[in-house]
């Protein structure tokens, strides 16, 4: 059976969100990979000669990056935002007893947030679950002041290419999502009046000792699949064990079986000077997040 949805790889943010909301308590235990692309985002900065006033971490989680930012910029105030609430209150959390980072509950592509007043952008693995990348940056270099910074990670077209051929052996539904190219991202930014875009990728490959490991994995960060061109229904335990043994074409010499991850890196400025004409749905910046 075949998806008729028009855009089966559209993303439905109500799922999105549920799929975080759930894995709060569980994500820290399951996130080796995101804390590792996290680290290598960060050591970035280390090029980067700024001393920002305030940073948004924009796609928390349960707060790690947030935690570094405040560490290495002692003086700035530190902003978790995540679609769902109970990462930002997980981000909350981080800190000393005497600093801790503030939390937004938002949608990143519609941020709470007054013009030019950050200096600093930060996304770790987060642009991944975003419909309409021009819109989501457009929103964000508004809240860039001028010369503000953008750095980000995200995933490319192959992560997860071994389970999206498995689950393709099986049936016509969506089982992952469709990542965007690195190219296409570059272009999303220049399209939202970022300059200067520069971009990077590396493959990371982890194995896992059984493929329901991975899956276990993916449950446990949150990484529901919600596709609209998914099976709506359940998948059954003769469609998993269908996947499952189509996954063992990939099986490796030593046993073990890989999945893959493009992973995307990309900073970009804002323009000296940001357009005039702004919406007019934007709140100050100093309202209480608590």
């Amino acid at each position: 059976m075949r998806s008729n949805t028009a855009n089966p790889y559209l993303l439905d943010k109500h799922k999105t969100r549920q799929g975080f909301e759930r894995a709060a308590e569980t994500y820290d235990a399951n996130a080796l990979l995101q804390r590792e692309i996290g680290a290598r985002l960060l050591e970035r900065l280390d090029l980067i000669k700024m001393q920002p006033e305030t940073v948004l971490d924009l796609g928390c989680g349960t707060g790690m990056v947030s935690e570094h930012l405040l560490k290495r910029y002692k003086k700035a105030r530190v902003i978790g935002v995540d679609l769902a609430l109970n990462m930002v209150k997980k981000t909350r959390q981080r800190g000393g007893w005497f600093r801790k980072p503030q939390g937004v509950c938002a949608d990143a592509a519609s941020l709470p947030f007054q013009p030019q007043c950050a200096d600093m952008l930060i996304s770790n693995l987060m642009l991944q679950w975003c419909n309409d990348l021009p819109t989501v940056f457009g929103e964000w270099v508004q809240v860039l002041k001028p010369n503000g910074l953008l750095m980000f990670a995200t995933f490319g077209p192959d992560t997860l290419k071994e389970l999206r051929a498995s689950w393709g052996q099986v049936d016509g539904f969506t089982h992952t999502s469709r990542f965007p190219d690195m190219h296409d991202v570059g272009d999303a930014l220049l399209q939202a009046g970022f300059r200067d875009p520069v971009m990077d990728m590396e493959m990371i490959t982890l194995t896992y000792a059984d493929v329901r490991g991975l899956l276990r994995e993916l449950k446990g960060i949150g990484a529901n699949n919600a596709t609209s061109g998914r099976n709506h229904g359940l998948t059954g335990k003769a469609r998993l064990q269908a996947c499952l043994q189509a996954y063992e074409y990939f099986r490796q010499e030593d046993g073990l079986y890989p999945a893959t991850y493009e992973v995307v890196y990309g900073h970009a400025w804002a323009p000296t000077l940001l357009p005039s004409k702004l919406p007019e749905k934007f709140i100050p910046i100093m309202r209480s997040t608590t």
